[in-house]
């Protein structure tokens, strides 16, 4: 982050409330211009800190994201409308950002990250910002950022609890060093499935925004070995330290990881669970069923706010947290469907209740979202 390019008139004209604070001034106002940060991610966190970086003079802003816009992220993905919904995240946020601030650069990258692409993309960059939502990623953002020595610029959300850290390996902990193993899939919900209150990543994306600009100004106490907590039904901050782990695999003195890895198996996500056709029903075979008035229980193994929104006919509702100590309100000798939103939680629940000597139960192939698209198109998608 060299200082070497002078501002403009119009540079000098638009950023003057930075340049009569001390702590920013021309020279940092230069730092600024000169830096670039990576930003992975283009959804809810993502965002907010684009904009802002980009208001704030980042010369060079990288965005990775290979999703299309959806509905479903107006609610908090502010920088998009109605008009957007499914083009390019990446493509609609380069232009917005250029109508922000036409002094900047914006690179993008429509590609998922990964073990193949993200050493060549992050080294480009002298900080990482990372605004992804699955464990996966974020480990493989960790992990590319300590081979690097690139500062991690860490935040999360889910349903009003936020999290926000600086990781940089050179300095203090990592990743790994606050989650050393990832959590067993299916337990930690997705934002999909759990939900997330809409401003929420707005707060958590622009605290990522200020920590980035202090870590470019050399300025204030970035968050490097703290953890900082935000309940937003509370309006309260907690603080907790993180120390470097001398065992860590990847940023400890004898790290055993000094590559990437695959992060899909790391995270035991590589396949999920596999059941064979036989313990599989398509939508269309049971709206067959249910017409001509088949004996079977329908199981919903999903969350009760999730039935609110929509349900199919019928059904039994044992949410799947709840199954193993309510497994006793079903009969070995029904013929059972499950299902969920988009099959995956259903087919654990069917493993589940196979073991137990559930010899007729199936899982509904792609859960409640296949049965709105290849039976009722009327029921609300979330």
């Amino acid at each position: 982050m060299s200082s070497s390019q002078s501002l403009s008139r119009q540079e000098v004209s638009r950023y003057s409330r930075h340049l009569i604070m001390p702590e920013i001034g021309m020279e940092g106002q230069r730092r600024l211009k000169n830096a670039s940060i990576l930003i992975v991610g283009a959804g809810g966190l993502g965002t907010p800190a684009a904009t802002y970086l980009a208001a704030a003079g980042v010369g060079r802003i990288g965005i990775v994201d290979f999703d299309v816009i959806e509905e479903s992220n107006l609610h908090r993905q502010v920088l998009y409308s109605e008009e957007d919904v499914g083009r390019s995240k990446a493509e609609v946020i380069k232009a917005r950002l250029l109508k922000v601030n036409p002094h900047i650069t914006v690179e993008i990258y429509k590609a998922r990250l990964d073990s193949s692409n993200a050493l060549d993309i992050l080294k480009k960059y002298d900080i990482v910002l990372d605004g992804t939502d699955n464990f996966p990623t974020r480990y493989l953002i960790n992990d590319a950022c300590v081979l690097l020595h690139k500062p991690n610029v860490y935040a999360s959300v889910f349903r009003s609890d936020g999290q926000a850290s600086v990781f940089s390996a050179d300095e203090g902990p990592c990743y790994r060093c606050l989650y050393p193993e990832p959590p067993p899939p299916g337990l930690v919900p997705s934002c999909a499935e759990g939900g997330v209150l809409g401003v929420l990543p707005g707060i958590m994306g622009c605290l990522q925004a200020t920590q980035a600009i202090n870590l470019i100004l050399r300025t204030g106490r970035p968050l490097v070995g703290r953890l900082l907590l935000f309940n937003a039904n509370d309006l309260t901050f907690t603080e907790l330290s993180v120390s470097k782990n001398p065992n860590c695999p990847v940023c400890g003195p004898k790290p055993s990881i000094t590559g990437l890895i695959d992060y899909e198996a790391f995270c035991g996500l590589e396949e999920g669970v596999q059941l064979d056709a036989e313990r599989e029903v398509e939508p269309l075979t049971l709206k067959e069923w249910l017409d001509r008035e088949k004996e079977l229980v329908v199981l919903d193994v999903r969350e009760p706010f999730e039935a609110q929104i929509c349900t199919i006919q019928n059904s039994r509702l044992i949410p799947i947290s709840e199954l193993s100590s309510r497994v006793n309100e079903l009969d070995t000798a029904d013929e059972i469907v499950v299902y969920c939103r988009s099959g995956a939680r259903s087919a654990q629940a069917v493993q589940f209740l196979s073991s137990l000597g559930f010899a007729k139960v199936k899982n509904l192939r792609g859960g409640i979202l296949a049965w709105r698209r290849d039976v009722d198109p009327e029921i609300p998608v979330y």
